[in-house]
């Protein structure tokens, strides 16, 4: 037995450890030169608008950042048509996801969720002692009525990510009213649009509805709605999110975070980024285009790839996907293997810029003709 292992919780003892990497300087180096799609993060990076408010804000780092976010708040509350107090920002929709699962759950209730999605779900519920029961999947994505049957007594939490990660599979609005609907008066349902500007950019181009959640808001549902500066702003490494959704909710929610764990940095990167429309317009088209180009060249590998709404594709190998990643990375690209998901054979990459995504599609070609000759180093990715 362990020094301490009598000492910790129970969820930090099941849930096992990460293993990660060692930091050589080889590796570094190696990671250096990688073309990274195995995060879904904004290849363009932050606006300019948001660089020049990072660097007014630099010679104030000495004092601590407003732990309310007041001028974020405001200008959220302003753009969504909600109170101020409606509002929480956090370092991060997942930190915000933490929070929900510490104030809604507990030892002996549980939540509900779709197999193969977010992993973070999982990871927040056992942190806290409770269950996290998942739904049998439909067409890649959500099986509502399968969610909705696997709702008991227990259940305070029901988890939708829409679109849904790592599918990318999107839930029309009507679907979600209807079911939202129908959840009991005991259960919060937490509506995680991380990937929101993509998925209305894609709803957009194909005619059809994506997002009605902030009406569930306004009138007062149980829900709170999870958005994200790190995807389609491009501020990742800043860790800001932020969640709309009942005052009283969030409330509770405020008193068990962190003290000032949203940077001033990331907070005024953040307030600049909400009106740089400009910058939000190349990714997401960017996005739609690169995302058919993807599709094409992927099906013609023989792979069955998802159509997706977000940021990502969802690639179904038909082989096991970590070898298959692992000799991507050989050739100087990073992917995500989803077998920790429950998806052995699937992949998901994220939708770089054109050339990022050639060289990524150059390899998988090299892959899938000559598997045995794979493993030339990185200094062959951009042929």
């Amino acid at each position: 037995m362990s020094r301490f292992f009598d000492l910790v919780s129970k969820p930090a003892r099941d849930l096992g450890t990460t293993k990660l990497p060692s930091s050589t300087p080889a590796l570094v180096e190696r990671r250096s030169h990688l073309i990274e799609l195995d995060s879904n993060e904004n290849p363009f990076g932050p606006s300019p608008r948001a660089m020049d408010a990072m660097r007014s804000v630099l010679s104030t780092s000495n004092s601590y950042p407003d732990d309310d976010c007041r001028p974020l708040r405001r200008e959220l509350a302003s753009q969504h048509g909600v109170l101020p107090e409606q509002v929480l920002v956090t370092a991060g929709s997942t930190a915000l996801l933490s929070l929900l699962c510490q104030t809604l759950l507990a030892r002996g209730l549980n939540a509900v969720t779709s197999r193969c999605s977010f992993i973070v779900y999982s990871m927040a519920v056992r942190t806290v002692g409770a269950q996290l029961i998942e739904a049998p999947t439909h067409e890649d994505g959500f099986d509502l009525d399968a969610i909705l049957a696997a709702i008991d007594a227990n259940t305070r939490i029901v988890f939708l990510a829409n679109p849904n990660n790592p599918t990318g599979t999107l839930l029309e609005a009507s679907i979600v009213d209807r079911f939202v609907a129908r959840l009991p008066s005991h259960v919060v349902v937490i509506l995680d649009e991380a990937y929101y500007e993509f998925a209305q950019h894609f709803a957009s181009l194909n005619q059809i509805g994506y997002s009605s959640s902030l009406d569930h808001i306004r009138r007062g549902a149980s829900a709170v709605v999870l958005r994200t500066f790190s995807k389609a702003h491009g501020l990742a490494g800043l860790r800001i999110g932020y969640g709309l959704g009942p005052a009283e909710l969030l409330g509770y929610c405020a008193r068990m975070r962190n003290t000032f764990s949203v940077s001033s940095v990331a907070q005024a990167a953040a307030l600049a980024a909400l009106d740089d429309h400009q910058h939000i317009q190349r990714v997401v088209e960017n996005n739609a285009l690169q995302s058919q180009v993807l599709l094409k060249e992927l099906a013609e590998l023989e792979f069955r790839v998802v159509p997706s709404s977000a940021n990502f594709l969802f690639c179904d190998l038909g082989e096991d996907a970590a070898a298959f990643a692992n000799r991507l990375r050989e050739e100087g690209v990073a992917v995500r293997p989803l077998g920790p998901w429950g998806a052995p054979n699937c992949i998901r990459v994220t939708i770089g810029r054109p050339e990022q995504n050639q060289i990524f599609l150059n390899a998988a070609r090299r892959i899938r003709s000559n598997p045995s000759e794979v493993g030339s180093g990185v200094s062959s990715r951009g042929t």
